[in-house]
């Protein structure tokens, strides 16, 4: 799937979104949108359905809107790309923490999720450092696994969203719903790895 390949179609629409944003600095939005992901951790851990995929939902959309305004207006630093790949990671790691404290699923499945969701992201930054990737478009440094790798973060938040609100009338859709994110992002990390065997083995 990957639908960050086609982030460059969307920016059309992400722009509009930014725009009521302009009086905040990226790295303002990007901590705007971590306590709006707190927010939703404590929903999901008190069972608070019906609110909490709300809150993770506009935290995903400040997400979007941190770095589009960081490329619009000019304001791209190291620090700020990199602050917000680690707010991302807290973000979906606790978020899948929170969902199994709130007695949703197990501790062993949440565990795979997690490790899955961190591996197949830690292969990028390892790829930088060891095969070398320089090359920045708008602030963003541009690699060959942006677009390898069918299940990321985006697809991660989506499911959660989705299964969240299945599990307001159905119970054990979010059991289902980490059981697809545990499977589909370690599958994920292995595409990558083959991907770089068959490109640099």
């Amino acid at each position: 799937m990957n639908l960050t390949q086609y982030r460059d179609k969307l920016s059309v629409h992400i722009d509009k979104v930014s725009r009521p944003f302009n009086r905040f600095t990226p790295n303002q939005i990007t901590l705007l949108s971590f306590i709006f992901a707190l927010v939703s951790m404590i929903l999901y851990y008190k069972r608070v359905l019906y609110l909490a995929p709300i809150f993770l939902f506009i935290s995903a959309i400040l997400d979007l809107v941190d770095g589009n305004i960081a490329r619009r207006v000019g304001l791209e630093s190291k620090f700020g790309a990199t602050i917000d790949w680690i707010v991302d990671k807290y973000i979906d790691c606790l978020i899948i923490i929170s969902i199994t404290l709130g007695g949703f699923v197990s501790a062993k499945i949440a565990l795979f999720a997690v490790f899955g969701s961190m591996i197949n992201t830690f292969i990028k930054p390892v790829t930088y450092i060891e095969i070398g990737f320089e090359k920045r478009v708008d602030g963003k440094i541009i690699d060959p696994l942006e677009g390898i790798g069918f299940f990321g973060r985006p697809e991660t938040i989506i499911v959660i969203l989705i299964a969240s609100v299945i599990e307001i009338f159905f119970s054990n859709a979010l059991l289902y719903g980490i059981y697809v994110i545990a499977i589909m992002t370690n599958l994920s990390a292995i595409d990558r790895i083959i991907y770089l065997y068959k490109t640099y083995g």
